[in-house]
């Protein structure tokens, strides 16, 4: 079904190509040591959105990202060639909101203007660390002084940016955080990604983790890290507005709020993601992980997807509860009653509220509160339940 408040639309473009894979990334990367044929890629992104625009007629974009991968590995001309594909099967909003995750390495700073010129009109920059022990221990390929430089070319090409740090790192210290953070800070102009390091199965990091060559801090100190990064940035005017996202007021990612708000967006591109409303049902769909299977499937068919499941509405009030209470503004549970068809349970609310998980605030928006954050999977499952 769709809701009115669901009109707003995203494109999601995967570039699934790294220059090393970093130790602790589960994402969909994938290093070649071989040139990409780049021209041969931006026509099959460009016939895949072909396709997907014409299976979501009359879609405005809001909001357009590029994640991967590296997507600052991409020729400023393959990014002007999928966002003219954009423009050409959909309508775009003036006020569209483009983004693209860069790594802070020279060489690739120095295509910012072409991104620019592109149409890109904002930038995220994956800084992860700014001292050069821990870039190196997270396989980081740039030094610190290479990311600041970075972020000051960032500064001056684009109107918006952000950048990631990672913190639980080894033997960090909520003193050596609050110290790095304070530095990040000086640094962002509106907006910061702060992840807390996750050991994935799969990844190298996950096997040292279970030889016990990789000990990341206790559960108690996490909690502390967790607790400086909440009130260092909230004190310098970059509140959390969700779990692991800080952004001065109006400067909160617009893409992102999409997934969050459980809005409707296109995944194009190797393993991307999607969430379309056809014929007043939602769609989870995704795309074939290989970027070479991927390729010659777009060629083939005109598109790389292997999964289009249907949502009922149990399940996509679940994804929209658990994808809302991540956000500081929380949910509205009438929009959840109305994917549902029931309610949440009031009892199982109130027992939530007498714990300090949650707020129920005049509106009548839902929202976890900052103790309640650390707990959130648990916080939802019993909601959902």
């Amino acid at each position: 079904m769709r809701v009115e408040s669901d009109t707003t639309f995203g494109v999601y473009i995967h570039w699934p190509f790294c220059l090393s894979k970093c130790p602790y990334c589960d994402f969909n990367s994938h290093v070649r040591h071989q040139p990409i044929d780049q021209p041969r890629f931006a026509a099959a992104f460009a016939r895949e959105i072909e396709t997907t625009a014409a299976r979501t007629p009359g879609r405005t974009v809001s909001s357009i990202f590029l994640g991967g991968g590296t997507p600052s590995l991409m020729d400023p001309s393959t990014v002007g060639a999928i966002l003219d594909a954009i423009g050409k099967h959909w309508s775009v909003a003036p006020d569209v909101e483009i983004s693209l995750e860069a790594n802070p390495t020279s060489v690739e700073a120095t295509r910012f203007r072409g991104y620019r010129a592109a149409g890109v009109n904002r930038v995220s920059l994956g800084v992860q660390a700014l001292d050069d022990a821990s870039l190196k221990s997270l396989g980081r390929l740039h030094s610190a002084r290479e990311a600041l430089d970075a972020v000051a070319i960032a500064r001056r090409v684009f109107d918006r940016y952000s950048f990631d740090l990672i913190y639980a790192r080894p033997d960090q210290t909520p003193a050596m955080w609050t110290d790095e953070l304070k530095l990040a800070i000086s640094e962002a102009a509106e907006h910061l990604s702060l992840y807390q390091l996750t050991i994935e199965e799969g990844t190298p990091f996950f096997g040292l983790h279970a030889a016990g060559k990789l000990k990341t801090p206790d559960e108690a100190v996490a909690r502390a890290l967790y607790d400086v990064t909440q009130e260092v940035c909230a004190r310098h005017g970059l509140p959390s507005y969700e779990i692991s996202n800080h952004a001065r007021s109006g400067a909160q990612c617009k893409h992102n709020l999409v997934y969050w708000r459980g809005q409707e967006y296109a995944g194009i591109g190797p393993g991307a993601h999607g969430r379309l409303d056809i014929a007043r049902v939602r769609h989870a769909i995704a795309t074939e992980k290989r970027p070479e299977t991927w390729l010659m499937r777009v060629e083939a068919t005109g598109h790389g997807i292997v999964t289009d499941d249907l949502l009922n509405s149990e399940e996509r009030a679940d994804e929209f509860l658990l994808m809302g209470l991540r956000l500081s503004e929380g949910i509205d549970p009438a929009r959840y009653k109305a994917l549902s068809g029931r309610a949440l349970d009031p009892h199982r609310i109130d027992i939530l509220r007498d714990e300090g998980a949650i707020v129920v605030e005049a509106n009548g928006r839902l929202r976890v509160t900052q103790s309640g954050f650390p707990l959130l999977d648990a916080v939802v499952a019993d909601l959902a339940a």
